[in-house]
């Protein structure tokens, strides 16, 4: 741990919000310490370092990988261009990444970090190679990585076991029902949740699986769960698409009405985000509903 590395980004965050040392410290130590711990003399312990982290506004694991890993910049640079790949199906760009870090000490010289690509990687296998058992297989590994003995998930690790509950939707719609349950388990005992759309993910691949399974009133009452998720994190992420699904089950159930007014409502959510693709099928939809 690069105990000099924290200390300086506290200073660095410190100033940037106008707080001396002594304001920092309020509550949580004494001046004099925080003095200590921005030279980089001492390390905080774990509460303290909690602490800090609320007062400057930023996650506590971030202190963590700064300690642990050099040229962070350059991982979050990684990580985020996997994730735009990833999300837009650009599958073999993912993988031409993935090849390239492999060889870099960054990467394969840190458990974590390599577990990033050991997940991507196993993504290209399902999708490109069309290899079901051993994608599974690079995505267990991926997860046992980092597992720790108290068996409770990161939420890397959650997302993780995520791709491959959405491997089975394609294959075994019990068994990735199961896995999804897992999940929403090891949510339930993490004290906080920092990437909120684990749990939107989660709950909206819930609810395609019921459906398929014809469950379809249980499906609506995830997509209702999800709604009221997404209202309290104050975030548009897939609502339009819980609406749709609410709307599309009542369509299934033979309740036009009921499934017009929500097709409506996710055709408000697809507009206010400019989100052109879903638009002619939800008008679709509605015009065929409205026929009586």
């Amino acid at each position: 741990m690069d105990f000099s590395a924290v200390g300086k980004k506290i200073k660095e965050l410190r100033k940037n919000i106008g707080l001396s040392q002594e304001e920092l410290s309020l509550g949580i130590c004494t001046q004099a310490q925080i003095s200590k711990i921005e030279k980089g003399i001492v390390f905080p312990y774990a509460s303290t370092l909690y602490l800090i982290s609320q007062k400057l506004g930023v996650d506590v694991n971030y202190f963590f990988d700064i300690g642990m890993t050099p040229r962070l910049d350059y991982v979050q640079e990684v990580t985020k261009q996997l994730k735009i790949a990833r999300r837009e199906h650009k599958y073999k760009e993912m993988m031409d990444i993935v090849k390239i870090e492999e060889e870099n000490p960054l990467f394969a010289q840190n458990s974590r970090n390599y577990q990033l690509l050991l997940w991507h990687k196993g993504i290209y296998i399902f999708e490109v190679e069309k290899d079901v058992d051993k994608a599974i297989l690079t995505l267990r590994k991926a997860i046992e990585m980092t597992q720790s003995i108290s068996k409770v998930l990161t939420e890397r690790e959650l997302e993780i076991l995520l791709s491959i509950g959405a491997i089975y939707v394609k294959e075994d719609l019990e068994k990735a029902l199961d896995i999804f349950e897992e999940i929403q388990d090891h949510i339930k005992v993490l004290p906080h949740l920092n990437d909120y759309t684990i749990k939107s993910r989660l709950l909206y691949n819930m609810t395609r699986v019921l459906t398929r399974l014809n469950k379809l009133t249980e499906s609506n009452q995830y997509c209702r769960d999800a709604i009221k998720w997404s209202l309290e994190k104050d975030t548009l992420y897939l609502l339009g698409q819980f609406h749709y699904q609410i709307g599309y089950n009542f369509e299934l159930l033979g309740k036009k009405l009921e499934a017009k007014s929500y097709m409506e409502k996710a055709l408000v959510v697809f507009e206010l985000q400019q989100d052109d693709k879903f638009i002619p099928l939800i008008n679709k939809k509605i015009e065929e509903l409205s026929v009586k």
